[in-house]
């Protein structure tokens, strides 16, 4: 594939399709457009963030298979970006079969979906070490394999968006419920589980890896906190020995090589003493990245853009250890206040806030993330949670 780039907003210019227009798709449409890329932002509403930044927009159901289909032969785009999992993979797949592009690939996009494909790859394919799990269609198999397992386990849907349908199970007593709420949320009606066994981790890690024309390059490891199941903190480096960290190498670039594509894939690890276990990965930039935005000279969504247009990535500069906190906001409305941002700005000498621009709040939602660094990690984190105390949101 040609990596040349085309300026013509008239008629024939090098256009993308970014499929999925959030907090992260704003990022990576910024950076397509720093190469004069024409880029339409698609997404289920309407004023996402990234159709604030792009030259067009197209609001329609992702996961109808028609729908995707008659907007991508419609735009006929040179570079069709997945920035979500909730998409009809296998839609890409059928167009990429017909000659579309679609970055890292259809067939990353489509198996990082389907937890029982990746773990498949992962574990029997590659020999990558896993926790132990099955696969079970109804609650009978469950019961005759849970032995397998143990108690406490997880139940996860093979497909589902964002962490939805994920139960802990305790007992044998909890395996109705969790089944049920795994086929609710199941993508496409599909009622099959993997079960997995609960690792005891000390660490859980992102590690931030790149495939490009010129090999496989990785970020510092990120670290991060969680709370049920959402990003609240990040932080780099995470202090690792040279043998897990070289060990985390192995594992994400077998996995990485073996989806194939050029772009950045997010691949999650989990830490135990000196044993890295495989967890997941997504074949795009990852929200506990977002710390890269003032940790490295190029972000991740700067790298996945160089490396989906065939662009060598050379040297990734690190900056220090630094951190970010996910500002959120609470409540029902569609105008946001931000307050004190100067209190949260004058915290440390090196801190950005940056403001997603989402259109409407009903619940709990990420409007923003706190960046900063410091000397240390521990200083890095406590500035960027201490700015995000002092950021107030009023919501009207």
């Amino acid at each position: 594939m040609s990596n040349s780039i085309t300026v013509d907003y008239q008629t024939h210019g090098t256009k993308a399709l970014l499929l999925g227009s959030g907090e992260l798709g704003k990022e990576v449409a910024i950076e397509l457009l720093r190469y004069g890329i024409e880029v339409t932002a698609c997404d289920r509403y309407d004023n996402a963030p990234a159709m604030q930044v792009a030259q067009h927009k197209a609001i329609i159901n992702m996961r109808d298979p028609q729908e995707l289909e008659n907007l991508i032969v419609s735009l006929h785009p040179d570079y069709i970006i997945p920035e979500i999992e909730a998409i009809s993979t296998e839609t890409l797949v059928a167009l990429e079969e017909k000659g579309y592009n679609v970055v890292p690939s259809a067939h990353a996009a489509n198996i990082t979906m389907n937890r029982e494909a990746i773990r498949t790859l992962a574990a029997e394919e590659l020999s990558l070490p896993t926790s132990a799990y099955f696969f079970a269609s109804t609650i009978e198999e469950i019961k005759e394999n849970i032995h397998k397992i143990g108690f406490p386990c997880i139940m996860k849907p093979i497909m589902s968006s964002s962490g939805k349908g994920q139960s802990v199970l305790k007992s044998e007593a909890d395996i109705e419920n969790a089944f049920a709420e795994a086929c609710e949320h199941g993508r496409g009606g599909i009622k099959r589980v993997i079960v997995e066994g609960f690792v005891q981790f000390d660490k859980e890690i992102t590690l931030l890896t790149v495939n490009a024309v010129d090999g496989i390059h990785f970020c510092e490891a990120v670290g991060h906190h969680q709370v049920n199941g959402d990003y609240h903190e990040s932080w780099q480096p995470e202090e690792l020995s040279e043998e897990v960290l070289l060990e985390s190498k192995r594992i994400a670039s077998s996995v990485v090589s073996a989806l194939g594509g050029y772009g950045l894939f997010g691949v999650e690890l989990f830490i135990c003493g000196n044993k890295v276990i495989f967890s997941e990965l997504s074949p795009r930039p990852h929200d506990t990245g977002m710390v890269t935005m003032i940790s490295q000279d190029l972000s991740e969504f700067a790298l996945h853009v160089r490396a989906l247009l065939g662009l060598p990535i050379g040297k990734i500069s690190f900056n220090g250890p630094s951190a970010s906190a996910a500002l959120l906001g609470q409540g029902k409305g569609t105008n946001f206040i931000f307050k004190d941002l100067d209190k949260a700005l004058a915290v440390a000498p090196f801190s950005q806030v940056r403001i997603f621009g989402k259109p409407d709040i009903d619940g709990e939602r990420r409007l923003g993330v706190c960046l900063a660094r410091g000397k240390s990690v521990t200083e890095a984190v406590e500035n960027v949670k201490k700015m995000r105390s002092l950021i107030n949101i009023d919501i009207e």
